[in-house]
């Protein structure tokens, strides 16, 4: 083996190892320095979690717990195995809601058969998200388009907002109740409101919103849960529990997350296994565009492929945990990269001391109104709806203001299907947009300009027909020439000709094309065959080699013909001028290229009368 083969073989080594050990790219940078840097970042997001995953949960429709649960051991995991030195993940708000329109339909929500079916569909996701990542499909998550994102977002938020209501008013709106269908009870109900769990709700509410402002590095969720807590005390205090109505979530565990066994029957896979795909994708996708949008603040590289196996791997090993799905979360990737943050160890020490925290602080969960996290998820909720974005969209992209308002409305309708809705109409019209690439006829400037540069502008059809060379068109192809738009460049070829029967030449500037397929190969073999019968030809210049590649295989040279491929537009037009016919020149005024000025087709110069046929001589 040389020593070339060599190398090769031990690099494909290295990065099949790497792909199960990640670490040991970062691991050697590890000092005393980056570990203190490290522990003070993990330290501050272990405070920002904690809030946060009481809240997710409760979105979940889980024990608040779970919240806890899920940024633990995922969390480690995802850090150790992913790509991205910043992201942190556990549970999230677009997630969570994911899991409470799943599940809600098919089991009470906080019961026992609801937290199994949790587990099993933090499992089926994990298994899907490491399956891609181990066939390397890291780029499909960019086929679902930001627009889709913002609406989903979006609807995302209006439904956190309509799950809290019954604990914001303290009204019993009924279990699986749609957001229609919890405005309407709303409305008709509003006057059954319980004044103090309203006002403990708005009271928290403002605090966290005034919070925010005036201090917007401080945990403003926290203080809000204080603040309402503090005031359901004093108002219990004042009036007692009965007459108030206030309920508490009562003191939450604080040992590590036990041992779970996710629902492993037919039936239920069944039942989660579209919704399964549905989180697994939204959880790479949400993970996948936080990691890459540090990357371009921090430098970093990263690898989508080995993200996605870090995602399966921590909703894998989480299933076992006690945890719901997650996935990166935002706000807490951004205050572990602002906190100086050096490597993944950052986003794996703050689970530990997550642990911590919440054994100190479990007891006075206990004190923790529902109406006050009602009124930090109503805050929640709205900063999750990006305004200024749906503002823009809806003023000035029309199809990106249908898929927006589609996935919007129909994530509130069902939140599964309205993601795929959006999904498929944002594709479609992707796939509509690439059917017609823009096809242009070139010419010079103005007629006669050409003056051996060969610079040609592109102008419409009915423009061209009044400065263009009666006999060759020279078209630009821009996008790729596939079975979707094959159809729609074969008209512009047509159109050529039938607008003026002279024009049979036809110069194909394909610089531009970066793709052909099968299809597309066979309409420019096709082509080249049609301009031969009409007495004229079809040349190609500036097609890339992946281009050539393809219409060799494809067998379309044979048609095309190789003097007929050139690589630059003055050798095509040099090549092709002596083949067109020279009676049509002489009677030609425009003189549009370069050698139209010296001579004739033929080689006589210009003004040159043609040579008379020698009479007939009679015997």
């Amino acid at each position: 083996m040389s020593s070339a083969e060599s190398v090769a073989v031990n690099t494909a080594a290295s990065r099949r190892v790497n792909r199960w050990l990640p670490m040991r790219g970062w691991w050697p940078e590890v000092t005393r320095t980056t570990l203190r840097a490290d522990a003070m970042a993990a330290l501050t997001g272990a405070v920002v979690v904690l809030p946060q995953a009481v809240a997710f949960a409760t979105i979940a429709g889980l024990p608040p717990q779970y919240g806890l649960y899920a940024a633990m051991l995922p969390a480690i995991v995802a850090a150790l195995w992913g790509s991205s030195r910043h992201l942190v993940s556990g549970p999230t708000t677009a997630i969570s809601v994911l899991v409470f329109a799943t599940l809600s339909p098919l089991a009470e929500p906080g019961s026992t058969n609801y937290i199994g079916m949790a587990l099993t569909l933090a499992l089926l996701a994990g298994v899907m998200q490491l399956a891609m990542g181990l066939a390397r499909l890291g780029a499909l998550v960019n086929f679902i388009s930001h627009t889709v994102i913002v609406g989903f977002t979006a609807g995302a938020a209006f439904l956190i907002a309509a799950s809290q209501v019954k604990h914001f008013f303290g009204l019993a709106v009924p279990r699986g109740a749609h957001f229609h269908e919890i405005v309407l009870y709303a409305a008709q109900h509003l006057g059954e409101a319980h004044l103090w769990v309203t006002l403990v709700a708005v009271f928290t509410l403002v605090v966290g919103i005034v919070a925010r402002k005036v201090a917007p590095r401080w945990p403003y969720m926290l203080i809000a849960m204080v603040a309402g807590a503090a005031l359901a005390a004093l108002l219990d205090r004042l009036f007692g529990r009965e007459t108030t109505g206030i309920v508490t979530l009562g003191a939450l565990p604080g040992a590590l997350p036990p041992l779970s066994m996710p629902e492993h029957g037919f039936a239920a896979i069944k039942a989660l296994l579209f919704p399964a795909a549905v989180v697994a994708v939204i959880g790479l996708t949400e993970a996948v565009a936080i990691a890459r949008s540090i990357a371009a603040r921090s430098g970093q590289r990263l690898d989508a492929d080995q993200e996605f196996i870090g995602q399966g791997l921590s909703n894998i090993v989480g299933s076992f945990t006690s945890a719901y799905p997650s996935s990166g979360s935002f706000n807490r990737s951004g205050v572990n990269y602002e906190g100086g943050a050096r490597t993944p160890l950052a986003a794996a020490l703050a689970a530990p001391m997550l642990l911590a925290i919440a054994a100190l602080a479990a007891p006075l969960a206990a004190w923790l109104p529902t109406a006050a996290l009602a009124g930090i998820l109503f805050i929640v909720a709205w900063n999750l709806i990006d305004w200024p974005e749906i503002g823009r969209i809806l003023r000035r992209h029309p199809r990106e203001r249908l898929v927006l308002l589609l996935t919007w409305v129909g994530v509130l309708l069902d939140l599964e299907k309205g993601l795929f809705v959006g999904i498929v109409v944002s594709l479609l019209f992707y796939l509509y947009r690439t059917s017609q690439p823009r096809v242009e006829e070139l010419v010079p400037p103005t007629a006669g300009a050409d003056d051996g540069r060969r610079k040609l502008v592109g102008t419409g059809t009915a423009e061209a027909l009044q400065i263009a060379c009666p006999q060759l068109a020279v078209l630009r192809v821009s996008g790729s020439l596939y079975f979707g738009a094959v159809e729609h460049v074969r008209e512009h070829f047509h159109r050529i000709d039938e607008e003026d029967p002279r024009r049979r030449w036809l110069l194909l500037a394909a610089h531009r094309v970066n793709f052909v397929d099968l299809a597309g190969a066979r309409l420019i073999a096709e082509e080249a065959r049609r301009r031969r019968a009409l007495g004229g030809g079809l040349v190609i210049t500036g097609a890339q080699p992946a281009v050539i590649d393809m219409l060799e295989r494809a067998g379309a040279m044979d048609d095309i013909g190789e003097d007929h491929l050139v690589p630059h537009k003055g050798d095509a037009l040099r090549a092709v001028y002596p083949l067109l016919d020279a009676a049509t020149c002489a009677g030609c005024d425009r003189r549009i290229f370069h050698e139209c000025h010296a001579r004739l087709p033929d080689g006589r110069a210009r003004g040159e009368p043609q040579a008379s046929p020698a009479p007939e001589v009679r015997s």
